[in-house]
């Protein structure tokens, strides 16, 4: 069984809550193919990462710490990009002129925007001497097919060869890794829960309309749904931080949606 977690907000839309339930519920293991977080609105997360010389976010750390046996946040999370704020109108490497990006970590190496002053914190902390450093986005598009996606494939090769697969996406991005076909997606929002056969979902992701600022491998998930009815819509309770924050405890308190799930993904991997 191969689940993938998705959102349709930007905005926290509840994905990881959801997806460590369900890791607890089925007693599968999490992935969260790419990942980031901003050096000033997640301070706090940066500075636990950065002060034992490593780079995650806390989305990976809780599918680690929710997955059975033992997982750095590293091995089921290989590129992680981060980035701050730009305090000025012109647009960065990236083209974005709210945030610039200050680097990636793909697997145990680092790709550095050469074009930006790194944080003292993020100089300092991590092991940035054999780091690939680029100050173009040509370079960079040179790097990410090089580097980051064989990183994603191996993840990929992993997802496929594991049982119980719990799939988390980042952002509203439809599909985390190329070539992915779940066998169920759920696709997270505050209240609800909207679950679809995975095998049309991905073939969706294929001829879904691509918007003006879609990466090349970037597929929304609102595009993707407008063309897919859902096989169930469930509704979600809110739950308090303790709740939250213990995978067991979802599982018990979403029990009757992950069933609905693991319904949904019995179904379409008989029919394959």
């Amino acid at each position: 069984m191969r689940v993938l977690v998705a959102g349709d907000s930007r905005v926290d839309a509840g994905k990881t809550t959801f997806a460590t339930g369900l890791i607890a519920h089925a007693g599968g293991v999490g992935f969260k193919p790419r990942a980031g977080n901003d050096y000033w609105f997640d301070h706090d997360d940066c500075v636990d990462a950065l002060q034992s010389g490593r780079l995650y976010g806390k989305d990976a750390r809780r599918i680690a710490a929710a997955s059975p046996g033992r997982f750095e946040p590293e091995t089921l999370n290989p590129v992680h990009r981060l980035w701050q704020p730009s305090p000025g109108p012109e647009t960065g490497l990236l083209g974005q002129s709210d945030r610039e990006f200050l680097l990636d970590r793909v697997g145990e190496g680092f790709v550095v925007n050469g074009t930006v002053d790194l944080p003292p914190l993020v100089r300092d902390s991590l092991d940035l001497a054999g780091a690939t450093v680029v100050d173009s986005l040509e370079a960079l598009n040179d790097v990410t097919e090089r580097r980051h996606l064989p990183a994603q494939a191996a993840l990929l090769a992993d997802v496929r060869a594991t049982d119980r697969a719990v799939v988390e996406s980042y952002g509203d991005v439809a599909l985390p890794l190329t070539g992915f076909e779940p066998d169920a997606v759920a696709v997270v929002e505050p209240r609800r829960v909207r679950l679809y056969d995975g095998q049309r979902y991905a073939k969706a992701s294929d001829v879904a309309p691509r918007g003006r600022n879609d990466g090349t491998l970037e597929q929304r998930v609102d595009a993707v749904v407008d063309l897919l009815d859902p096989v169930a819509t469930v509704g979600l309770e809110a739950l308090p931080a303790e709740t939250r924050t213990d995978p067991e405890a979802v599982a018990a308190a979403y029990g009757d949606v992950y069933d609905r799930v693991h319904g949904v993904a019995r179904q379409v991997a008989s029919s394959a």
